[in-house]
């Protein structure tokens, strides 16, 4: 794939459609999706946070805690954090809540989510912290269980977006927030064909050259540009039942943060 044909996907190929959904630039069944994202991430746990580095050149870390400085919550809230992965957002959200509050990781791939425990645990971090292997798209909580609920790069790995924003609303307390921080769509023409060439170009051979699997590393470039774009996403929110959607990008929308409230 030619990084030059990949800046403007038609929003028809961003999302599911009928029995086949696109695991990057490929399509492939529904059903095949989620072993295939799962045999991704089970390759790069080790390397996780080296692989958001090599995607951001580190500026990931000063995106997340951005992330959180601004999120709705409080001393004793509880939290759902989905995609937790290793544990960075979960992390930073521990002095947002006290001692007093409750965060609970999410993530639908083991290996991903024993990664973040294990770090948890070897940073003192065990009071408030529970670990629960879920599917986004079916939350296991009972609804308004959550003051906040966030999910950071994870989103654009679920195979259906909808369900997902939908169980993320239903299982908020009214007046809670969500919060999706992900790559989005970058708005400077100028620099769209630096960011395609370091996507498909470098960031590949970084990927083999550091954690010897270039596939996973063209497959994340890959499902950055398949992700919906700002507006798009914004609309997918309000669909789910979020009021008083907006979002903020970040770094000329190499991410943005999306908000969302139960009201």
């Amino acid at each position: 794939m030619n990084p030059s044909d990949t800046p403007d996907q038609p929003d028809t190929d961003r999302t599911s459609s009928g029995d086949t959904t696109h695991f990057g630039f490929r399509d492939v069944p529904v059903a095949e999706k989620q072993k295939l994202v799962g045999q991704v991430f089970s390759s790069v746990a080790g390397n996780y946070d080296l692989m958001n580095d090599l995607m951001s050149l580190g500026i990931h870390r000063v995106w997340k805690r951005y992330f959180v400085a601004t999120a709705q919550v409080r001393p004793g809230d509880r939290v759902l954090d989905l995609a937790g992965g290793t544990g960075d957002i979960a992390a930073l959200l521990k002095d947002r809540v006290g001692d007093e509050g409750e965060l609970v990781l999410g993530d639908i791939n083991g290996a991903m989510l024993r990664v973040g425990r294990d770090r948890m645990t070897d940073r003192g971090n065990v009071r408030g912290f529970e670990y629960v292997q879920c599917n986004a798209e079916k939350l296991p909580f009972p609804d308004g269980s959550f003051d906040l609920v966030t999910i950071a790069f994870g989103l654009r790995n679920v195979t259906d977006k909808d369900a997902a924003l939908r169980e993320m609303h239903r299982v908020l307390r009214v007046g809670g927030q969500a919060r999706v921080l992900e790559f989005s769509e970058v708005t400077a023409e100028w620099f769209k064909p630096i960011y395609d060439f370091h996507s498909f170009k470098i960031l590949p051979r970084l990927g083999q050259l550091f954690a010897k699997d270039s596939d996973s590393y063209q497959y994340l470039a890959e499902s950055i540009r398949k992700h919906p774009p700002q507006d798009q996403l914004k609309g997918m929110m309000q669909t789910a039942g979020f009021e008083r959607c907006s979002y903020k990008n970040l770094s000329a929308g190499i991410v943005a943060i999306h908000t969302g409230y139960r009201i």
